[in-house]
């Protein structure tokens, strides 16, 4: 008889792990909180907006983001069936641009998100040189300095030493001009992972932020894909249909409100039913795959007693990271590939996505009018916006929808073209995961951020309860960012904990280390040297 697995939490995580263990033999039957799955990454088609027998339109937690470091979701996503493809893999289209637009003074500077391929990628190559960002040149060397250093640090210093070390002092902010600390400090690490830089972890930022610069190194590669439709269709709803045709059970609108022990091991967990009354689950494997503020109230003295670091996930912190959709009359590509609105206080990035849905015809949802939709994010939502005079955290929807609207038009339409006007909107939404009371928005769904120092607060996907494992993005992970791929390489490192507990002889998932630069590869050996020898990394000045 197959090994029972029961999976709380219908997320990216929760999913991941299903498919890996139901490729495995297992008996999974997954528990999920809300009536639908694919937690942050879902498509919310909003309420009331249908008409005529369309879908309502089509509205996200925020636009999807594939980089090309990301191995092990596309992995599994390779696995995943698609009608007239091989898999949902072939969904994922490449970005051309990104645009970076400025308010003050107006310009827009175009970024080419892969190696140069065309006479065009080396002119818009030369123009973005050219402006350097208004960004002193003594500052760039700086900087350039300071990515060699990141290059050449062993794995163990980046841990021991840039772990605990702020971003904003790594890159020397306050010593350098007003653009280097909005570039390289702001944006670099607001619209990364929604946190201060004052705050974020250097070997954080430092990895992925490497990660993603290489990625314009290589010849072969997409640095940036996205979903050629909206991602229940494109990913999220195939993908249900696989897992249940292989046998995955859901369960839907019943979350886990407890774990009980036996002793060291879980006994069973307790969900709390549809229609109201709660009841026991037991399996031969438990598998959490709920984020973190929802895992630190199911955390009891018994749990923490056996697995300390469980006991450690209350120090963990999260931010707001939440997406708008403008539902536009027409299509307005602005760009082909993300737009990155530098001047606005509220962190905002977008993404114009009709380009990247050909097969899609949005006269199918909504009341049939709507042609383009601007999806964007809110990276920053304790910051007074240039217009409102108010925080998003302060403000209402509407509110939140006038910031934005204004944000995006004063730095779009200020080169003397009006490229969106008030008569492109046909509707808005913000994320359902944003709630008011009592004048505040409330974000249920925050995200995991990095601060300095986290790390030893993040548990490892194998808990030290044998039959208890953790299928979420803060797990510590190669990923380390709280991200889809680090959801998806927490659930294999689960999978692969419970081949080994459970005896089950089956090949385990692959686990993929980030890549740095192999010619690299001997300046990290010496500093691995130089560092267990007490001495600093030979390029660093602190």
């Amino acid at each position: 008889m197959a090994s029972s697995v029961a999976i709380f939490g219908g997320g990216v995580g929760g999913l991941s792990a299903a498919h890996e263990l139901v490729e495995r033999g297992f008996s999974v039957t997954v528990y999920e909180s809300k009536a639908w799955t694919g937690g942050k990454a879902r498509t919310i088609y909003v309420p009331g907006t249908g008409r005529d027998g369309r879908e309502g339109l089509p509205g996200e937690h925020g636009f999807r983001f594939f980089p090309s470091f990301y191995r092990h979701l596309p992995d599994t996503m390779s696995r995943i069936p698609f009608p007239g493809k091989q898999s949902v893999a072939e969904n994922l289209v490449a970005t051309h641009r990104t645009l970076i637009a400025r308010e003050d003074p107006p310009e827009e500077v175009p970024v080419i998100a892969h190696f140069p391929r065309s006479p065009r990628d080396l002119r818009t190559l030369q123009k973005m040189l050219a402006s350097r960002l208004h960004v002193p040149w003594s500052d760039l060397f700086f900087f350039y300095r300071r990515t060699m250093e990141l290059l050449t640090t062993c794995d163990e210093r980046r841990l021991a030493e840039l772990e605990k070390l702020p971003w904003w002092e790594f890159i020397e902010a306050e010593r350098r001009s007003k653009n280097y600390r909005k570039y390289f400090g702001e944006i670099a690490v607001r619209f990364l992972v929604a946190m201060a830089p004052h705050l974020a972890s250097t070997r954080t930022v430092g990895s992925i932020g490497l990660q993603l610069t290489l990625g314009h190194f290589d010849p072969f590669s997409s640095v940036d894909r996205v979903l050629n439709g909206p991602t229940h269709e494109a990913w999220i709803r195939p993908w249900l249909e696989y897992l249940k045709g292989r046998g995955v059970r859901f369960e839907m609108e019943t979350p886990a409100v407890g774990i009980h022990m036996n002793r060291d091991r879980i006994h069973a967990v307790r969900v709390r039913r549809p229609g109201g009354g709660e009841t026991q689950i037991t399996a031969d494997h438990y598998v959490m795959a709920v984020p973190v503020e929802r895992m630190v109230p199911l955390v009891t003295a018994e749990l923490s007693a056996v697995d300390p670091a469980l006991g450690r996930l209350s120090e963990l912190r999260t931010d707001c990271m939440n997406g708008i959709q403008f539902f536009l009359r027409r299509d307005v590509p602005l760009s082909s590939g993300h737009i990155v609105f530098s001047d606005a206080p509220w962190a905002l990035t977008a993404i114009s996505q009709a380009q990247f849905w050909p097969g899609v015809d949005l006269s199918k949802y909504g009341d049939g009018t709507v042609r383009g939709i601007l999806s964007i994010v809110i990276s920053h939502w304790h910051e007074k916006g240039d217009y409102s005079g108010r925080c998003a955290i302060e403000s209402t929807a509407e509110q939140i929808k006038d910031e934005v609207w204004a944000e995006v038009k004063a730095h779009l339409n200020d080169m003397g073209e009006t490229l969106i006007s008030d008569e492109d909107l046909v509707g808005w939404y913000l994320a359902d995961s944003v709630r008011f009371e009592g004048g505040a928005a409330i974000n249920d769904e925050p995200l995991l951020i990095n601060v300095v120092d986290s790390w030893k607060n993040r548990p490892e996907a194998v808990t030290r309860i044998p039959n208890l494992f953790l299928a979420a993005d803060y797990v510590r992970t190669h990923t380390d960012l709280a991200t889809m791929e680090a959801a998806n390489e927490a659930a294999r490192r689960a999978v692969n904990g419970i081949l080994a507990s459970s005896g089950v002889r089956a090949a385990p998932c692959k686990i993929w280390p980030l890549e740095d630069p192999a010619v690299f590869a001997p300046a990290k050996w010496l500093d691995a040297w130089r560092f267990r020898r007490g001495k600093p990394n030979l390029l660093s000045e602190r």
